[in-house]
C-alpha cells in the first residue's frame, strides 16, 4: 500500500518567444511551485520538477518518458506565460497517463505599485492557461481543471484529492484479481464484460477452481495452524462460548493458504461464492475480513467489479483516517418519518475491521446459508462519520459508477442476535430519495464503503478512467437525476 516511490510530474508551458531570461525565471518559478507541492502532506506522492517545456519535440518526449516511467502516476501541467497549444497535439495524443490542469499564477496579487510589461510578459498564465484549455477540450481529453494560488489550502487539497484518483489509477492498471468458482448462479448485477473491464480499467480477472485453494491450504502443518488461532486469540476479544478450537483451526487454515495463494500469485483481490466450496469446512469469514484489513479487494458471490473496486478503493484511501471496506445494504429501518430512515449496511461475514468502532468480537455463530460448518466471523459496528458507498456497474454498452454520500451514525440500539459486523448509515438526501436513485441508476447491491475517501476522490477516479459517473447526495432531485440518466444514455450511444 505504500506511495512514497509514486511520482507526480510537475511540467511547465512556455515558448522561446520571451527570450533566456524570462525562461529561466519561469524555471526557478516553476521549479519553488514544485518544491512547495511536494511538501505538502496532503499529496500523497513525490513531486518532481520537469524542464520548462517550450516546443512540440520537447512536449512529444516528455509525454512518452511519462508513458514508459513505471513511477509516475500523472502530470501537473500549468502554463506559466502564453504556450501556444499546437505545440501539445501531438504530447497530449501520446500521453496514456492522467493529468491535472493548475490553472495558477506564481504571484498572489496584483503587484500595483511596480507592474510593467515585463511583469505581463512573464506572468500570462490568465490566458496561457486558457489557450491550453481549448486543445484540451477540442480533443476531448479527462482532465482535472483545478483554479486558485497554489499557496491556498483548498488548491493544495483539490490536488492532493486528484493525486489519490491517479494512484488508484495507476493500481488498477497492474491489478489482479482472482475469482476462486463462478458467480452465483442467476445473479445479473455481478456478471459483466471482462475484456471491456480490462480494456477499459486495466485489471485482470482470472478464474480458480476452490481445489487449487485447497491444494495450497494443504500445505500449512498444524503447528502454522495453532499460530494462526493464537494470533486471533492475542489481536482479538474472544469469550469462552466462542472458542471452539476445531473451528478456530479451520479458519485459521483458510486465511494462511488464501494468504498464501493471493501472495504469491501477485493478486490484490479476489472473489468467492457460497455457492462454489466444495472442499472447504466453512465459507471464509474471518479470513476475508483480515486480508481486506491488510489491503486486499474482495468481492462475495463472485461479484469481480467490487473486488477490484474495494482493492482500488483502499490504495486511494492509504494513509487517511476512516477505514474501507465491501459492503452491502441489507435491509431498512424506514421509521415513521424521512430523518429516522436508516440503512444498515453488512453482509453473511466479510466485513472489513478497518471500519470497526472498536476492537472486533472473534464469534462462531451457524450461518444458515452455504451448508458448511459454523464459519468463524469478526463482529463489530463501524463509528459515526461522513462516509460514501460505490458501486460500478456494466451497462452493456459502458461501465457507469453509482455513488451515494452517506452518514454513519451509532445504533438506536444494540444488536444482541446479529452476529455480524455492521454499519448504520443516514443517505443522503434521503433514504426515499437515494434508494429510488440508486435503483433508476441500476446501482449494485454490492459497494465500496469508505469512511477515508469522498464524493470528490470517486468523481476523478471516474474522470480518469472515462466512465459515467452518477452522483446521489443533499442536492439530488430525482426528476433531474432521471432525465441525465436519459442524456447519459443518449451522449454514450452517440458516442459509440
Amino acid at each position: 500500500m505504500s506511495t512514497a516511490h509514486k511520482e507526480l510530474w510537475f511540467c511547465t508551458g512556455s515558448q522561446h518567444l520571451y527570450g533566456p531570461g524570462p525562461l529561466g525565471q519561469v524555471a526557478e518559478n516553476s521549479q519553488k511551485i514544485a518544491a512547495s507541492l511536494d511538501g505538502e502532506q496532503g499529496i500523497s506522492a513525490t513531486v518532481v520538477f520537469k524542464p520548462v517545456l517550450t516546443t512540440a519535440d520537447e512536449i512529444l518526449k516528455l509525454c512518452r518518458e511519462a508513458n514508459n516511467a513505471d513511477n509516475c502516476i500523472g502530470l501537473v501541467l500549468w502554463m506559466h506565460t502564453f504556450s501556444p497549444a499546437k505545440m501539445w497535439i501531438a504530447g497530449l495524443t501520446a500521453l496514456r497517463k492522467p493529468f491535472l490542469h493548475l490553472h495558477t499564477q506564481f504571484n498572489r496579487d496584483l503587484p500595483y505599485s511596480t507592474i510593467d510589461m515585463d511583469f505581463m510578459n512573464l506572468n500570462q498564465a490568465a490566458h496561457g492557461d486558457r489557450e491550453f484549455g481549448f486543445i484540451t477540450a477540442r480533443m476531448r481529453l479527462a482532465r482535472k481543471v483545478v483554479v486558485g494560488h497554489w499557496q491556498d489550502p483548498e488548491t493544495v487539497h483539490e490536488i492532493g484529492t486528484w493525486t489519490r484518483a491517479a494512484l488508484g489509477w495507476a493500481e488498477s492498471q497492474t491489478l489482479k484479481v482472482a475469482r476462486f468458482g463462478d458467480n452465483m448462479r442467476n445473479v445479473a448485477v455481478t456478471e459483466g464484460d471482462k475484456v471491456e473491464a480490462q480494456r477499459v480499467f486495466g485489471y485482470t480477472v482470472s478464474g480458480y477452481g476452490i481445489g487449487d485453494l485447497t491444494d495450497r491450504m494443504a500445505q500449512f502443518s498444524d503447528t502454522d495452524v495453532q499460530q494462526q488461532v493464537q494470533e486471533y486469540r492475542d489481536t482479538y476479544s474472544l469469550a469462552k462460548e466462542h472458542d471452539r478450537a476445531d473451528s478456530l483451526a479451520v479458519a485459521a487454515r483458510i486465511e494462511l493458504g488464501l494468504r498464501a495463494f493471493l501472495t504469491e500469485g501477485g493478486f490484490g483481490a479476489f472473489t468467492d461464492t457460497f455457492e462454489d466450496l466444495h472442499g472447504m469446512g466453512q465459507l471464509p469469514g474471518i479470513a476475508t475480513q483480515r486480508l481486506m484489513a491488510d489491503g486486499f479487494g474482495f468481492g462475495g458471490e463472485g461479484d469481480w467489479k467490487t473486488a477490484a473496486l474495494v482493492r482500488i478503493m483502499k490504495v486511494m484511501a492509504a494513509g487517511l483516517p476512516g477505514g474501507t471496506s465491501f459492503m452491502e445494504d441489507y435491509t431498512y429501518h424506514f421509521g415513521t418519518t424521512a430523518a429516522d430512515a436508516r440503512v444498515l449496511g453488512s453482509h453473511m461475514l466479510e466485513i472489513c475491521p478497518t471500519i470497526a468502532a472498536g476492537k472486533p468480537t472473534v464469534e462462531v455463530h451457524p450461518l444458515g446459508i452455504g451448508g458448511k460448518a459454523d464459519p468463524v466471523r469478526l463482529v463489530f459496528t463501524s463509528p459515526a462519520g461522513a462516509a460514501v458507498v460505490a458501486s460500478i456497474v456494466d451497462m452493456g454498452n459502458r461501465f457507469r459508477m453509482i455513488v451515494n454520500e452517506i452518514d454513519v451514525v451509532v445504533p438506536d440500539q444494540p444488536f444482541p442476535k446479529l452476529p455480524v459486523a455492521r454499519t448504520v448509515w443516514n443517505a443522503k438526501p434521503s433514504l426515499k430519495i437515494a434508494a429510488a436513485a440508486w435503483i433508476y441508476a441500476g446501482g449494485a447491491h454490492h459497494t465500496g464503503f469508505s469512511q477515508a475517501l469522498t464524493m470528490e476522490h470517486m468523481e476523478d477516479f471516474a474522470e480518469i478512467a472515462g466512465i459515467e459517473l452518477v452522483r446521489i447526495d443533499s442536492e439530488t432531485r430525482l426528476e433531474q437525476l432521471r432525465r441525465e440518466l436519459l442524456w447519459s444514455d443518449a451522449a454514450y450511444r452517440i458516442g459509440k
